[in-house]
Order: structure tokens, then C-alpha cells, then sequence
């Protein structure tokens, strides 16, 4: 007990000390400066190019999704999640080496791989592991309630990302943590991953609408960018010269744009499919919902998930019964916790 308590109180005092260090110190790896970065973008781009033009530039609740910006990925981390998320590390540790004699960490099939590597490969197995979570947080009933806090959203825009329930941040990453561990996936990794997550989490939800060719372009431009920088272990272009390095970007940008862009809809999520995963409406051969990506696409294609039969700029949002739904946070933060009467 003596050290559980340990654990938590050193849990509390280093997160205090990296979110004041991070808000006192901006610097190109602070995740409070990206996150504020990444929101403002968007922001920008809805006020320039709206997809629904009507939508007020502050929609219905977009100061309470804010809100939920510093909650979710601060404030909730501050006071709750640090600790507990060390425990949960610990059981898992303790729990991997009584079983097997050995250090969760000890197992790392990645050990030497490049580190684009163990990026790709860590990116695709969490996006599939999120996938099924996501799958469970619409099928279990009481799972649901805390999702339903997320799908209250009743006009979209970037801010309706960060709505949710501080209950889904303990299921997802209690789940993923394990495959993640055992693969070896380290802190700075999982930084690298979560940042690309956050922005295109950010364009899923966003009240925009971007051709496919440009998605692939700035995918490809993403890529490029490493590629002729030798960043991330990639190391083809080391000691080219400057003819092939800008040769080989503009390959690179053309095929994103020309043989990945028309085909980015099916690997990659977007605000035209995710829209439908928050509508009203749900098939009636899918009661649990539609369109469960994240980032990637690829999942709901594969396993008949998909649902996308027309441009649903205009959708009406929400679930039945959303007129009853709390519209505060104070009322959002224990929906799910007590047993709602009916």
C-alpha cells in the first residue's frame, strides 16, 4: 500500500512538473504548444473554406468542446490519469513478470528496427486495436453511455474531437497498452503517433472538405519531407546530391497526388465518411453504427462497416434522445457513472 501510494504521489508531482515546464518552455517537441497549434489550423481552415457555409464560425457548444481540450488532454491528466495510469503500468509489469519470469519490456521484436519502421508499424496496430474499441464503446450498453457523450455533438466542427468522456481515455489506453509495450514501443514513438492521430482526428471531425488529390499530396509532402531529410532513420537519400534529393520529392509528391489521392478514401478516414458515424439516422442493418476509423478507413472496408451512400454535409447529428442528454459538463463528466433514470 505503502508504495502504491508512492507511485501516485510521484505520478501527480512529475506531471505537474512537465505540463508547468511545458506551458513556461514552447519548443518544437511540446505537445501543449502542437495541440494548440493543430486546433488553431483547423480553426483557420473551417473560417476560410467551410463545408457547411451556414454553420456559425463558433457553432452550437464549440467553447464547451474547447473546454474539453484542456480537460481531456490536461486538466484529466493532471488530476486522475497520471496516476492511475502509472498503477495500471505497474499491475501490468508485475503481473507480465510473475506469469512469465521476465520484463514486459524484455520482449521487443522491434529492437534496432528503424525507427519509421517501428512508427508505421506501431501507428497500424494501434489505429486496429482503437478500431475494435471503438466497436465496443457502440456495442456494449454501458460503454455506450460514456461514449454518448462524444456522439452529443449536434453540429460538427475540429473541436468536436476532443468531446469525450474521461471514461474512454482509461478503456483505450488500459487496452492498447499491452501490445504496445510488448512491441517495444517507446515514449517518444507513441509522441510521434499521437501527434499525427491528433491532427488527422482533428480533420475527421472538421468543417471542411479537401479533394482526395490533396489529402495525398500533403500526405506525400509529410513523407517527402522525411525522406530528403533523412529523418526517422530513413536513410536512402543520405549523401544524394541536391538534383536527385529534389528529384526524388517531387516523385514522391506526384505519387501522392496522382496514385494515392483518388485512392485515399478507402485507406484513410475523412469528414465526408466520419460525418455519417455521428448521424442520426443509423442503418437499419447496422443498429451499433458505422464507420469506426480513426485514422484509417481500411478497417470498416474490410470488415463491412463502411457507409458513405451519399454527400451527408447536411446530416442531423446526434442519437435518439439527445433532447435529454446533459448540455453541461458538469452534467456530461458522470453520465454514465450513476444508473440514469428512464
Amino acid at each position: 500500500m505503502e508504495n502504491l501510494l508512492h507511485t501516485i504521489k510521484n505520478s501527480y508531482t512529475g506531471y505537474a512538473r512537465y505540463l508547468w515546464h511545458a506551458i513556461n518552455n514552447p519548443s518544437w517537441d511540446n505537445y501543449f504548444y502542437w495541440l494548440l497549434a493543430v486546433s488553431f489550423l483547423f480553426l483557420a481552415l473551417e473560417w476560410i473554406s467551410p463545408w457547411r457555409k451556414s454553420q456559425a464560425r463558433f457553432r452550437k457548444d464549440f467553447w464547451l468542446d474547447f473546454f474539453y481540450l484542456f480537460f481531456n488532454f490536461f486538466l484529466f491528466s493532471l488530476v486522475i490519469y497520471a496516476a492511475l495510469s502509472r498503477v495500471v503500468v505497474n499491475f501490468f509489469n508485475d503481473a507480465f513478470y510473475q506469469i512469465f519470469n521476465a520484463e514486459l519490456t524484455s520482449f521487443n521484436p522491434l529492437v534496432g528496427a528503424p525507427l519509421w519502421l517501428i512508427l508505421l508499424i506501431g501507428f497500424i496496430i494501434r489505429d486496429f486495436i482503437q478500431w475494435w474499441i471503438h466497436r465496443l464503446l457502440h456495442k456494449v450498453p454501458f460503454l455506450w453511455k460514456f461514449h454518448q457523450v462524444h456522439h452529443s455533438v449536434e453540429q460538427m466542427g475540429f473541436a468536436a474531437h476532443l468531446r469525450f468522456h474521461w471514461m474512454e481515455t482509461i478503456i483505450y489506453r488500459t487496452i492498447e497498452y499491452l501490445p504496445l509495450a510488448l512491441l517495444g514501443i517507446g515514449l517518444y514513438d507513441f509522441f510521434i503517433i499521437h501527434l499525427f492521430t491528433l491532427a488527422y482526428g482533428h480533420y475527421n471531425h472538421a468543417n471542411i472538405s479537401i479533394p482526395g488529390k490533396f489529402v495525398g499530396l500533403f500526405i506525400a509532402v509529410l513523407i517527402g519531407t522525411a525522406v530528403v531529410t533523412s529523418s526517422f532513420d530513413i536513410t536512402i537519400l543520405k549523401d544524394a546530391n541536391l538534383f536527385t534529393t529534389v528529384s526524388s520529392f517531387i516523385l514522391i509528391c506526384l505519387v501522392g497526388y496522382y496514385i494515392l489521392g483518388p485512392r485515399v478514401k478507402y485507406i484513410f478516414n475523412s469528414p465526408e465518411m466520419h460525418i455519417w458515424h455521428h448521424g442520426f439516422d443509423l442503418p437499419v442493418d447496422k443498429p451499433h453504427g458505422i464507420n469506426f476509423g480513426l485514422t484509417l478507413a481500411i478497417w470498416d472496408y474490410l470488415f463491412k462497416t463502411d457507409y458513405m451512400p451519399y454527400n451527408g454535409r447536411d446530416l442531423r447529428l446526434g442519437f435518439p434522445g439527445i433532447e435529454k442528454f446533459p448540455q453541461h459538463f458538469s452534467g456530461q463528466f458522470i453520465h454514465g457513472i450513476f444508473r440514469q433514470k428512464n
